[in-house]
């Protein structure tokens, strides 16, 4: 990197400062309508997320203000940041959905899911296993990067083991809704031709800034292939996906992870740890529904 400024970089760098200047300005503004918070609410709203939800809403101030406070209703309710890996780890028993154990190129936290495995009916739960891992990829995003990358693998996907559209819908409402910018890719590795009509339908309630985020991969597509590989290194990437890394899923081993976690998780929001870390087996599945884009 070269030390010395060429004539006009200053210029430059004013212009690119500019943005940042205007971001923070903003961040500012929305700090001040949403007014003093306390207790959990003040731990959830840092400026990443402040950034985070006025991107979202295309830095209107009022809109994101609007979206942040029914976020900050919903967690108080729903409670995600108290889901813990007992409630839920039927829901993984099969390695449906899973953290893995790899980062994208950038760095990103990966979230695997296999909607082929599904093996419960319990649609709420189903949410709640993925709103689980949701929080739990964003416990170990590292410092700076605040997005996560899915890899949706379709081996054994049917419409028999897919989510109902509604559930669908309800998923993808809370992604969108309490999880903005968080999602910087999904690959769909394979999906069926059947997929496709499922697609249309579930792209129907997705806003367009996640469904663009969205990427159809076909082992035979050498330019989606490629896309793909643009972020993963194809020695870590799973076989499954194209890659050349030999991934097993263990229930056990997982469940011990996320006890793990959910000790870290306590000691962030400040709370005392109150779920038994038993790994005994667990189940596994949340019903997957991806954020699609094409």
């Amino acid at each position: 990197m070269s030390f010395f400024r060429r004539r006009g970089s200053s210029h430059q760098q004013q212009e690119q400062e500019q943005p940042e200047l205007q971001s923070e300005s903003k961040v500012n503004e929305l700090k001040a309508a949403l007014g003093p918070l306390s207790g959990r609410s003040f731990l959830y709203c840092t400026d990443a997320c402040l950034r985070r939800y006025l991107e979202a809403r295309n830095w209107n101030v009022e809109k994101a203000k609007k979206m942040l406070e029914e976020t900050l209703a919903w967690r108080s309710t729903y409670k995600p940041e108290e889901i813990r890996w007992h409630e839920v780890a039927v829901e993984g028993e099969t390695g449906k959905l899973f953290r893995a154990n790899f980062r994208d190129r950038f760095g990103r936290t990966v979230l695997i899911l296999k909607p082929g495995l599904q093996n419960t009916t319990s649609m709420d739960n189903q949410i709640k296993h993925l709103v689980y891992l949701m929080e739990n990829a964003m416990l170990n995003l590292p410092e700076g990067q605040e997005e996560m990358a899915w890899l949706i693998d379709f081996t054994g996907w049917s419409f028999t083991t897919s989510v109902p559209v509604r559930t669908a819908k309800d998923t993808i409402n809370i992604l969108q809704d309490h999880y903005p910018q968080r999602l910087a890719v999904a690959f769909l590795y394979a999906p069926p031709r059947i997929f496709e009509a499922f697609w249309k339908i579930v792209k129907f309630f997705m806003d367009p800034k996640t469904s663009q985020k969205v990427k159809f991969v076909y082992p035979k597509n050498k330019e989606s292939v490629e896309l793909m590989r643009s972020y993963f290194d194809v020695d870590n990437l799973p076989t499954e996906f194209g890659g050349k890394a030999t991934m097993k899923y263990d229930h056990e081993d997982f469940s011990r992870l996320m006890a793990q976690d959910d000790v870290k998780a306590a000691k962030f929001w400040g709370f005392d740890q109150k779920t038994t870390s038993s790994t005994t087996s667990y189940a596994a599945g949340a019903a997957v529904a991806p954020e699609p884009v094409v």
